[in-house]
């Protein structure tokens, strides 16, 4: 759920940024919006494993 929010909060600093001519703002948006992918594909891969030892155990 947190992946989400950081990618939507980066995806909001993108567009202020671009909207105001802010460069930095815009590379922060970026890297929130990384982050967010980032923790999301970790969620996937966590349960994916969770759910393998599941069927192990």
């Amino acid at each position: 759920m947190s992946g989400k929010i950081d990618k939507a909060k980066g995806r909001a600093k993108k567009a202020a940024g671009d909207l105001a001519g802010d460069q930095s703002l815009k590379d922060r948006g970026r890297t929130d919006e990384a982050k967010g992918k980032a923790k999301r594909g970790l969620d996937k891969a966590t349960s994916k494993v969770k759910k393998g030892m599941k069927r192990t155990y």
